[in-house]
């Protein structure tokens, strides 16, 4: 009879324990050298090598590794042209990362350190973008949807409006101008709506001086806004409510002539009272 041996019971001979945990330590030291030897190479990279890995990670929306990175140049190299670069795109890498606080700081400190660098034009751009998506809601950016805009708080739009019209004040013919232009007439309207929002509030409420205010905000500061017609139409219905008739008649001409198609000039109720539920929710738009 044949006997079979199982070799996994077979007595290990000390040397050849010895031998594998030589082995064993050797590889666990190799690979500490090798990680930080990594991490020293990062530490010491040229700072061509340190830009390029940074601005690679951006470009692959790796917005952590990037913001890292160049942070890390700008402590190594706190001048020269990479260091300016890296001031500005580390801004845009905290804004795509929703960072919209130490984006701004970034930006701001850029603009005031490097007021002459070639892409000061991008740096107020960015303010204005950064500014622009802070009271915007990630579904009213996919529907650009104004109305849930003009509910919201509007001081960021108002930042914005001012940042995108320093831009075109500043730089006219910049890329970033027409652009620029687009969204300070979106903001325009936006802010326009939000005062209309609030003088129908107090016309509903019958805070009729609080509504004239309002309506007559408009009427002088967003005077191309399309909400100009809404403005005349609320202030000439608080006019009536005040017994001021010559006023009210005066902005209802000036409202017949310019927006000669305005429900209200056919409908002396418009706007109309708002629902009592929705009574209950100021500001909100419901005509």
């Amino acid at each position: 009879m044949r006997l079979s041996i199982d070799s996994s019971k077979l007595p290990v001979p000390a040397g050849t324990c010895l031998k594998a945990f030589v082995v064993l330590v050797l590889a666990l030291a190799m690979s500490g050298c090798s990680w930080f030897h990594k991490r020293d190479n990062v530490d010491t990279m040229p700072l061509p090598q340190l830009y390029a890995k940074a601005h690679t990670s951006l470009e692959h929306a790796d917005y952590t590794a990037a913001i890292k990175d160049y942070q890390r140049l700008i402590a190594r190299f706190p001048s020269g042209e990479y260091n300016e670069q890296a001031q500005l795109e580390l801004a845009y890498a905290q804004y795509k990362d929703n960072k919209p606080d130490d984006a701004l700081s970034t930006v701001n400190r850029f603009i005031k350190t490097f007021p002459a660098n070639k892409h000061a034009d991008y740096a107020y751009y960015l303010r204005g973008l950064i500014n622009f998506d802070r009271t915007t809601g990630f579904m009213d950016r996919l529907s650009h949807n104004e109305e849930a805009q003009s509910r919201r708080d509007q001081a960021f739009n108002l930042q914005s409006f001012d940042d995108f019209a320093e831009l075109s004040r500043r730089f006219p013919n910049s890329a970033y101008a027409a652009d620029a232009r687009q969204r300070m007439i979106y903001l325009r309207n936006v802010l326009a709506q939000y005062e209309i929002n609030v003088a129908e509030f107090y016309l509903h409420n019958r805070v009729y001086i609080g509504a004239a205010d309002r309506a007559q905000y408009v009427i002088e500061h967003y005077q191309q806004a399309p909400q100009t017609g809404d403005a005349l139409a609320i202030l000439t219905r608080s006019y009536l409510a005040l017994g001021q008739k010559d006023q009210a008649e005066q902005a209802r001409k000036v409202l017949a002539l310019n927006y000669p198609n305005h429900p209200y000039l056919t409908d002396p109720k418009w706007p109309h009272e708002m629902a009592m539920w929705r009574r209950m929710v100021p500001f909100v738009r419901h005509h």
